[in-house]
């Protein structure tokens, strides 16, 4: 596969439809989930010698796609509302973080208070 193919074929996979998906109706409540997408590829190519003397080529490519979830749109008596998701994964992170900086700060100052005395 050349890396024209490869760029072709990633066009059909960032859509709208991968950003919005399909309405889900439920009574008089539409909701229409949203996605965070993000898409990337690249290329190599080589030609010469290698460093023991035989004979060099290459070629090379590659794509990656990801998506995480963003929230949905939730369309009811003719106002949308956007509920965001929540990523429990970076609250808790960033909580360990904020702890770590806490705790490493107190050392410091107890380590200080120990030596002034």
């Amino acid at each position: 596969m050349n890396l024209m193919e490869l760029v072709e074929k990633s066009k059909d996979i960032a859509t709208v439809k991968r950003v919005f998906g399909e309405p889900v109706r439920h009574g008089d409540v539409v909701v229409i989930p949203v996605a965070r997408i993000a898409q990337g590829g690249g290329g190599g190519q080589g030609q010469g010698r290698g460093d023991k003397g035989d004979e060099g080529s290459g070629s090379g490519g590659g794509y990656g796609f990801a998506a995480t979830p963003a929230g949905v749109f939730v369309l009811k008596d003719g106002d949308a509302i956007w509920r965001p998701a929540v990523d429990v994964n970076r609250i808790v992170v960033g909580g360990q973080i904020v702890a770590v900086v806490l705790l490493l700060t107190l050392r410091a100052i107890l380590k200080k208070r120990r030596r002034t005395r």
